[in-house]
C-alpha cells in the first residue's frame, strides 16, 4: 500500500523550495520522528509554509470531474476510485492535508492527482515511508533574457 499526504504549500515557499524537495521531506520526516518541544517547533514551521485546504472546493472538483467515471464513488466523506482489482485509491480531505491510500497499479491515484492539480497550483505529495515527494503541478522556472 502506498500512502501520500498532499499539502498545499504557500505560493512564496513553493517557488522558493522548487528543486529543493529534499528539504521538505526532511522537515516532515523530522516532525514525524520528533517529540516534545522539537515536535511543537517543527509543527509551527509546517503550519507557516502550508495553507489550509479548502475542502469544499476540492469536493466540488472531485464531484464535477469524476462524476461520470464509473469507478468513482464517495462514502462517509471519503472518495474512492476502484478500477477492478488492478488499481484502487482512497482520498480523505483533512483541514491541513489530503491523504491518498493506494494499492495495485498507479491508475487510480494518478486520476486523483490530476484532479487536485487542477484545483490548486502548489500541492505537493509526500510519501514519507519511501522518502519521496513531488509537486502535482511543477513550477516552471522563469527565464530571464
Amino acid at each position: 500500500m502506498r500512502t501520500y499526504r498532499i499539502y498545499l504549500i504557500d505560493d512564496e515557499f513553493a517557488s522558493h523550495y522548487f528543486g529543493k524537495e529534499r528539504l521538505i521531506i526532511k522537515l516532515f520526516k523530522g516532525y514525524e520522528e520528533a517529540s516534545g518541544e522539537l515536535k511543537y517547533i517543527t509543527k509551527k514551521q509546517i503550519d507557516f509554509i502550508t495553507k489550509p485546504i479548502n475542502s469544499f472546493k476540492i469536493q466540488l472538483y472531485l464531484q464535477q470531474i469524476l462524476q461520470k467515471n464509473k469507478s468513482f464513488y464517495s462514502k462517509n466523506d471519503k472518495y474512492y476510485l476502484e478500477m477492478g482489482k488492478k488499481s484502487k485509491a482512497e482520498l480523505v480531505i483533512k483541514a491541513h492535508y489530503i491523504t491518498i491510500n493506494a494499492k495495485g497499479q498507479y491508475d487510480a491515484e494518478t486520476i486523483f492527482f490530476e484532479v487536485l492539480r487542477k484545483a490548486e497550483s502548489s500541492f505537493i505529495a509526500i510519501d514519507l515511508h519511501h522518502q519521496r515527494c513531488g509537486w502535482l503541478k511543477p513550477i516552471k522556472e522563469r527565464k530571464f533574457v
